[in-house]
């Protein structure tokens, strides 16, 4: 499976291609982060971002993009502008038939790091360890945008499997019943 995480910001947007399945070796195929000037009109920022991710989505061709989910903070500004860079993800990779997940920065330390409260370095160390790079990669957002990917190859795959097995299941029990209709 390969996952392009996306840690969104308008200043700095992180992001990180990874290869791998759950159980098995993980591989980094790309990171790095896109920049917009806080100087630069909003609309033409978000264009930028828009522009960035859809030149990763090309180049890579992910098969699922992880976005992570957009918590509140008591900074409206900087709340907003995360979501705005999130939306940008999000419909880039709509537009482009991709499947989209999000996962909260909780869930992602959780499945990286094995605690939901770790903190930037702690997450660098454990993306770094993971994916057997030299060294932990830089700025911050772009080992969260590689510990988002890693967080959907092991939860994403995980739940996958649960919700084959829950389809399965209720099969049998539906066979032979008539569809349900509902007049309004």
């Amino acid at each position: 499976m390969r996952v392009l995480g996306v840690d969104p910001g308008l200043t700095r947007c992180g992001l990180g291609v990874v290869d791998g399945l759950a159980g098995r070796r993980l591989t980094a195929v790309a990171f790095g982060v896109a920049c917009t000037p806080s100087s630069d009109d909003i609309s033409a920022r978000l264009l930028s971002l828009e522009g960035e991710i859809t030149d990763w989505i090309e180049r890579y061709r992910p098969e699922v993009v992880a976005v992570e989910r957009v918590f509140s903070q008591h900074n409206v500004r900087t709340v907003m502008g995360t979501a705005q860079a999130a939306a940008v993800a999000i419909t880039t990779a709509a537009r482009a038939g991709i499947r989209v997940e999000l996962h909260t920065p909780s869930e992602v330390k959780a499945a990286v790091t094995g605690s939901g409260r770790a903190d930037k370095a702690q997450v660098g160390a454990m993306v770094t360890r993971l994916l057997g790079l030299p060294t932990a990669p830089r700025p911050a957002d772009t080992a969260d945008a590689l510990a988002l990917a890693i967080c959907h190859i092991w939860r994403g795959s995980a739940l996958a499997r649960l919700d084959a097995e829950a389809d399965l299941h209720r099969r049998p029990a539906l066979r032979g019943k008539p569809a349900r209709t509902v007049a309004r």
